[in-house]
């Protein structure tokens, strides 16, 4: 099997018509697509990959592809390389999205006759639900928080009141300026995926933890730094980091003693399984989201129905074996 790890340098560098064309490529997403930090991260380390594979083939243009090798480099990372694990299905798929967007560009920049990867298939990934706790285990969160009562804590407990009272993702908490912020309206404007914006609704929790955070304890921790529009900073002054904010997480759910593991996603789907569950329609959650498509959101779905089975089988007399 070949290879498909990528340690002998970056192969972007290459100066092949592969690597140029790759380089394109990731150009026209970061430009003209707009596509998030998060994912030209992951298109550009698959194509990274893709092209190391390439070139271990002997393959220097996107003219000389064809399905086969696709196939091949597919199967290569869900079987695993030297010093490299077997990729999950899930991240498998990922990679042949990037590959595939790839080859659709060659071909419409006439940088190759065909288009070799419209005949490869991602493996479906596994539908997994997501995991979301309950009303009692986020008010515990909420409170472990803010314990303390210092400038931090006023801080982190308006940061989880905002990731679960909008369902924002992180990367769109820690992106919050002050201007996004309208709490006379109860409003917020979450910068999506894409460049997408969309405005959510603020619930008098989340509203009244940020104005308790913007009066007692924003303005302390700002006197560190030169000056930032960021609502939510650190201790010295500047914009909060995903890091920070995942450790602000994981201390409050250790002070809560929650018994589960928990992320900034498990808030985000709280905040959708919560909303269905209190009877929200599936298109209102899409928009809250943010997710293109409302089949992304139909998963929530499936975890309300398994909950609905579960009181169904513990309430109904005629449910029990």
């Amino acid at each position: 099997m070949v290879d498909v790890s990528d340690d002998d340098g970056d192969p972007l560098d290459a100066g092949t018509t592969m690597s140029r064309a790759v380089r394109g490529y990731l150009d026209h997403l970061t430009v003209e697509r707009g596509l998030a930090t998060n994912s030209l991260t992951s298109y550009r380390r698959d194509l990274r990959r893709y092209l190391t594979y390439t070139s271990q083939r002997g393959i220097a243009s996107p003219d000389d592809v064809d399905a086969g090798v696709i196939t091949d480099f597919l199967v290569g990372l869900r079987e695993g390389s030297p010093g490299h694990s077997p990729l999950s299905a899930a991240s498998a798929a990922r990679a042949v999205v990037a590959v595939r967007g790839f080859h659709r560009f060659a071909l419409r920049e006439g940088l190759a006759g065909d288009d070799p990867a419209a005949r490869v298939k991602p493996p479906p990934a596994p539908k997994r639900l997501p995991k979301a706790i309950t009303v009692t285990q986020v008010e515990a969160l909420l409170e472990a928080a803010s314990v303390s009562g210092t400038e931090q804590s006023l801080r982190d407990r308006a940061l989880l009141e905002v990731l679960y009272g909008t369902g924002a993702r992180i990367s769109e908490a820690v992106g919050l300026d002050l201007d996004d912020l309208d709490l006379v309206a109860g409003s917020v404007r979450l910068r999506g995926k894409g460049g997408k914006d969309r405005i959510v609704p603020l619930g008098r929790y989340a509203r009244t933890s940020l104005e308790a955070y913007l009066v007692r304890g924003r303005p302390a921790l700002t006197l560190a730094g030169t000056g930032t529009a960021a609502v939510f900073v650190n201790r010295r002054g500047g914009r909060l980091s995903r890091q920070s904010a995942w450790t602000a997480l994981r201390a409050a759910a250790a002070g809560a003693g929650l018994p589960v593991a928990v992320s900034p996603h498990t808030l985000r789907h709280s905040f959708a399984t919560h909303l269905l569950d209190g009877g929200a329609d599936v298109r209102v959650v899409q928009e809250l989201l943010g997710h293109a498509s409302v089949a992304t959101t139909q998963i929530y779905t499936l975890v309300t129905v398994d909950r609905l089975r579960e009181v169904f089988a513990a309430a109904h007399p005629r449910a029990r074996d």
